[in-house]
């Protein structure tokens, strides 16, 4: 494990207890692109089972089913046909990802805007943030500070133009009070700003997490945290270094499919180094 300090975030990691069952661990959504666009969710979906999620459920379009299904094991699948049956298939979850490869259109915004009314803290990447480009007003008056958005610099300046003129720092914490969530502008250096002004630079970052899928990866570890009801700003914390420890670990030839089947070797360490 990287460095010999106890990352300060490791107290509020959210470990089992002797009479804890999955409902009790927290209940993770993830919804999925259409049928040619389901790996994200997939691999968002497995990342959340991975850090600890009781229980995980893909949410995809009809089409997509028929693919999702056989691709799948622990993790549930539920169909939905409209913004209204997402939400209705939503119900009791704790947390939902929104965005990987859910497509930059008209029915993501309005997906985004109706599970921002079931309760479940929203986890809003890739897609999810890009298809507010021209509305970034809608995305944010729809998020509460439970909220967290994980946008790399490219979406974050979609949403925030002019903002990363200030450097990442200032740009991310100015971002969360906009906003009023929990801002993850991902990078060598991830910058995680809270819109109470909290702020925090991952500072284990690596190389090898420049592979497709890997920010799907990270969306479902901070979702999978936040169901557990972990506190967003520390769950993006916490997700952002266990990511890059996941990806230090493993080394050359990582793909997003390898990050999550590291996470127990990584989790396993900080048990052993808090107990």
């Amino acid at each position: 494990m990287t460095g010999s300090a106890l990352p300060d975030w490791r107290d509020s990691l959210p470990w089992p207890g002797a009479g804890t069952h999955k409902h009790a661990r927290g209940r993770l959504g993830v919804v999925s692109g259409k049928a040619t666009q389901t790996g994200a969710a997939r691999l968002a979906a497995r990342a959340g089972l991975r850090i600890g999620a009781g229980l995980v459920r893909i949410l995809c379009p009809p089409d997509a089913a028929a693919v999702i299904a056989p691709a799948i094991e622990a993790v549930m699948l539920t169909p939905f046909g409209s913004p209204e049956a997402l939400v209705e298939a939503c119900e009791g979850m704790d947390a939902v990802v929104i965005g990987p490869a859910a497509g930059v259109t008209e029915l993501t915004q309005a997906n985004v805007r109706a599970l921002a009314t079931t309760g479940a803290a929203l986890v809003v990447d890739a897609d999810g943030l890009t298809a507010f480009e021209a509305w970034p007003e809608g995305l944010f008056e729809a998020l509460d500070r439970d909220d967290v958005l994980t946008p790399h610099e490219g979406e974050f300046r979609r949403l925030f133009p002019g903002l990363l003129e200030s450097g990442r720092e200032a740009a991310a914490a100015d971002a969360a009070r906009r906003a009023g969530a929990v801002v993850v502008l991902k990078g060598p250096e991830t910058v995680i700003a809270a819109p109470d002004g909290r702020l925090a630079v991952n500072g284990n970052g690596t190389p090898w997490l420049a592979t497709a899928g890997s920010g799907d990866v990270l969306a479902g570890m901070i979702g999978g945290l936040v169901a557990q009801r972990m506190d967003s700003f520390d769950a993006a914390r916490a997700a952002a270094w266990m990511h890059a420890e996941a990806a230090r670990g493993f080394g050359p030839g990582l793909i997003a499919e390898d990050l999550p089947e590291r996470l127990p070797g990584v989790l396993a360490a900080l048990h052993e180094q808090g107990s």
